[in-house]
């Protein structure tokens, strides 16, 4: 006991929390995560097996107002391609108004698969301000069938959403996953996080232990100050389950207001592969930057030390709303189940590239492009607008 105080004061000062559990083999020591019934969790890779995706639903008092007709096409877009793959849960402000405009644009079996509860929301980055969810490590494939509930109990991760540093108003989005929740759309044990801020587009998982992220996002003004890197990781591991966690230094988008979250430069793919942006043009500002990121992949490892296979994406020609270039991103896609949704931008060249890349990462899926002009006008993409839920949340 007199030992655990020690590395509780010196060692690791976030570490020993009550449902963790601290143990020795050798001279190594090892930390294993655990929820209160002792069962081991990982965060699911993107393409593991998935229940649902979540939208939250833009309306008239949200910052689409301007081009609201333009971004709700692009949302039954979306809606309708994910709702032919798997079932679509919407959070919307105005229930009835939504599920009309979905009535005129999908088809039965479609609908059949879109729940739509009541939320009122400040914004749609479902990405953001939904769940981020673990599911039991020991249980490579958790389904809903089983008889043993407790096998496939999901922990559903409620951290805080703060508008990114506190630049936006967050405070109904943040209210969402509760109201979720208490209606019954989720279950699964939900862990309280609201003394960290965390967003789910900046991190990236490979389903085996290691967490991607960047520096320039996790340690920005007004987030979780005054903790330090080592601090933030350690909470990382902890609450994420997470063996590596892997910063990145470079890479941030012009336009970004996330403060350079991870999903616009960097996703993980299946068989340790990983699609990166990538800048050819040496006028471009980006350039160094970029490069510079490019070579911290070629360095980077998961936990079991392997290096990944690098696909290289291409930049998009610059997108400007006004004067103001906007953050046009080909790594922004979400994956289904069989599919993935990549945004593109009336660029045939550069859009072909990237869905060909896609493609040559997603063997098997079907490769969907959704035209993200309008996305893009609020500094987000496809990716940012949804979020995934593992097999087991409902």
């Amino acid at each position: 006991m007199l030992f655990c105080s020690i590395v509780r004061n010196f060692v690791f000062p976030k570490l020993l929390h009550t449902n963790s559990s601290l143990f020795f083999h050798r001279h190594y020591l090892y930390i294993t995560y655990m929820t209160s019934n002792h069962k081991r969790y990982v965060l699911p890779a993107e393409w593991h097996r998935q229940a649902c995706v979540q939208l939250t639903w833009p309306h008239k008092d949200t910052d689409w107002s301007p081009y609201l007709e333009d971004i709700i096409e692009t949302f039954l877009q979306l809606s309708k391609a994910i709702a032919h793959y798997e079932p679509l849960v919407i959070a919307a402000k105005y229930p009835e108004e939504v599920r009309e405009m979905l009535s005129d644009n999908l088809n039965e079996e479609e609908m059949n698969r879109v729940s739509i509860y009541e939320c009122d929301n400040n914004d749609t980055w479902a990405r953001d301000h939904a769940f981020i969810t673990l599911i039991p490590a020991d249980d490579e494939n958790p389904t809903t069938e089983t008889s043993d509930a407790e096998s496939t109990a999901c922990r559903l991760l409620d951290f805080r959403f703060n508008g990114w540093g506190e630049k936006f108003a967050a405070d109904k989005d943040n209210l969402i996953n509760r109201t979720l929740y208490s209606k019954g759309v989720f279950r699964g044990e939900r862990a309280d996080y609201d003394d960290f801020v965390l967003e789910g587009g900046s991190i990236e998982s490979d389903g085996k232990g290691t967490v991607l992220t960047t520096s320039i996002c996790l340690m920005a003004p007004h987030r979780n100050q005054p903790m330090t890197l080592e601090e933030v990781e350690q909470t990382l591991k902890e609450r994420l389950c997470a063996r590596k966690v892997v910063w990145l230094n470079h890479g941030q988008l012009i336009g970004d207001d996330t403060d350079g979250h991870i999903d616009t430069i960097v996703r993980v793919c299946p068989d340790n592969t990983l699609l990166y942006v990538g800048c050819d043009d040496e006028a471009d500002p980006q350039y160094a930057d970029f490069r510079a990121l490019e070579e911290e992949l070629q360095a980077v490892t998961d936990a079991d030390g392997r290096p990944y296979r690098l696909l290289r994406l291409p930049m998009p020609e610059p997108v400007y709303d006004e004067d103001d270039r906007l953050p046009a991103t080909y790594a922004n896609f979400l994956i289904l189940n069989g599919a993935v949704i990549v945004p593109t931008y009336s660029q045939e060249e550069k859009d072909a590239k990237a869905l060909s890349l896609v493609a040559d990462a997603f063997p098997g899926y079907d490769i969907i492009g959704v035209d993200s002009r309008t996305i893009v006008r609020q500094h987000g993409s496809i990716h940012c607008l949804t979020m995934q839920y593992p097999e087991g949340i409902r």
